[in-house]
């Protein structure tokens, strides 16, 4: 598949493990633009990061015979990473990502270290990357060396399943090493694709999950025997959030045709994490919508320096790596996140509660069972780990670089931490999915409606109503592996 000109969230969705290739219009702006840096190399002018020195050395002029050794030792100083590695699903938006942002044509590199990106990208070969390191400004420098050592034939990858050096794949592969010239450690070095590649896969995550979290919060209404009363049209009409009025147009959708939507209701009102169910959901959905846009800016932006423009007859000097405008959203979407595990919790503490005809913690024969008691445990404690994450990375910065930069945006930390908070949101949803279901159960003969029977058939496939206690993680393990796609197969049947 050719990389578009311009990278949507809906080309995302849709692009899965597809080949990646180069436009013949992206590699012509890369000899265009590269011809250009050259001819003005010849010139023997100084210009930032191509024959100086980095950051506070940006006053050290830099032999011409040394520009390659000068672009070799930029990547192999700024590989400082530890911490645990990346996942692989995750270098995989970095390598597409660095890729795309370099093919604009304004980095100054050959179009072989983009084809050679894409090469990586095609044969699955990922670079080792470490989670730290990354300030989040001057681009996400460790991150990012880390991914390009490889290039020429240094560092780790990780190929078919095993770690091994760069080189010896390269080499089984017949692949050539492919040394740097002037520029081109810079230009991969500097950019906001490690910050990037953590908010798509985190922006793509969290779209699934809202999916799963209406679709098991409608469970546990009709487990609760809720009213429907809240989810209709003219409440949020009068509130015209966006979030708001598709999350209750969804709960009316999926609510419709319950039999025990049919029951007479004893109460005048339900709890709050049900009647609000649109205004919590909707709210972060509204969060979330608005960090896409802004990442899609992002990923379509070029983030390097120096700029070459040479259809400007220009090399400027700037501060496009910086990631403040990322780190701002990856800490909201942290905060969006967390919040609909908020509101699982305290769905699945209500349906263990022992309240409107359900038996304490879900448990025939409750005191001799345990029940569900700990499960809610669990969540509590995994929500009150998400609520430690929210702490604003963008927060904070340290200076760095001997004072040259001295304001940094702290959204690789950010990024990082905002994957740990979605996946803790899975964990939390895959709770109130087994709760709800045990709920339900003692509902019967009562039918909720098609698309939630088809979600309790398929859970009931791989965890039985538990009617004694039993060892309880295996059921947790198997209702968040269900969580791990959109629940397509449920909503468009």
């Amino acid at each position: 598949m050719l990389l578009p000109e311009y990278i949507s969230f809906d080309f995302l969705h849709g692009f899965g493990h597809s080949p990646l290739d180069l436009s013949a219009d992206a590699k012509s702006r890369m000899v265009i633009n590269r011809a250009y840096l050259d001819k003005i190399l010849e010139s023997g002018a100084t210009w930032y990061g191509i024959n100086t020195g980095f950051g506070s050395l940006c006053d050290v002029r830099i032999n011409d015979h040394e520009l390659s050794d000068l672009q070799h030792n930029l990547v192999r100083s700024h590989a400082c990473g530890m911490g645990d590695e990346v996942p692989e699903d995750i270098v995989r938006w970095m390598l597409l990502l660095k890729a795309h942002a370099l093919s604009r044509g304004y980095s100054g590199v050959r179009k072989e270290i983009v084809q050679r990106l894409a090469d990586f990208y095609n044969l699955g070969i990922y670079p080792v990357v470490y989670e730290l390191g990354s300030l989040g400004a001057s681009g996400d420098l460790a991150p990012l060396a880390h991914l390009s050592l490889p290039l020429f034939g240094e560092g780790w990858v990780n190929y078919k399943g095993q770690k091994r050096p760069a080189a010896e794949v390269l080499s089984e592969l017949g692949m050539e090493a492919i040394p740097l010239t002037a520029k081109e450690g810079l230009a991969l070095l500097n950019g906001t694709q490690f910050m990037s590649s953590y908010a798509v896969w985190s922006l793509l995550k969290a779209d699934a999950l809202c999916k799963w979290m209406d679709l098991i919060s409608a469970m546990s209404v009709d487990a609760f025997l809720a009213k429907e009363e809240p989810f209709r049209h003219p409440i949020h009409r009068v509130r015209p959030h966006k979030g708001q009025i598709e999350t209750a147009e969804v709960m009316r959708t999926l609510l419709k045709d319950s039999e025990l939507q049919q029951q007479k209701k004893m109460q005048v009102q339900d709890p709050y994490s049900f009647r609000c169910i649109p205004q919590v959901h909707g709210a972060s959905k509204d969060v979330l919508s608005h960090a896409m846009n802004v990442v899609e800016t992002e990923i379509n932006s070029v983030t390097d320096n120096p700029i070459v423009f040479h259809d400007e007859d220009a090399i400027l000097s700037g501060g496009n790596f910086h990631g403040q405008p990322l780190a701002l959203q990856l800490d909201f979407m942290a905060i969006a996140a967390s919040e609909l595990a908020n509101i699982s919790e305290r769905r699945t503490y209500l349906l263990i509660s022992g309240q409107r005809g359900l038996p304490p913690f879900l448990a025939p024969n409750a005191g001799l069972n345990s029940g569900f008691m700990i499960a809610q445990y669990t969540a509590a404690a995994i929500v009150s780990q998400n609520k430690q994450l929210c702490m604003p990375a963008s927060a904070d910065s340290i200076v760095s670089s001997n004072g040259q930069e001295d304001h940094v945006s702290m959204g690789a930390n950010a990024a990082t931490k905002l994957r740990r908070v979605l996946m803790n949101v899975q964990r939390v949803l895959g709770i109130e999915l087994l709760t709800a279901a045990q709920a339900l159960d003692f509902r019967r003969p009562g039918k909720s409606s098609p698309a939630i029977e088809r979600l309790w058939q398929d859970l009931r496939s791989q965890v039985s109503f538990m009617d004694t206690d039993r060892l309880l993680h295996t059921d947790l393990i198997a209702a968040e592996k269900l969580l791990e796609n959109p629940p397509r197969q449920w909503l468009d049947q």
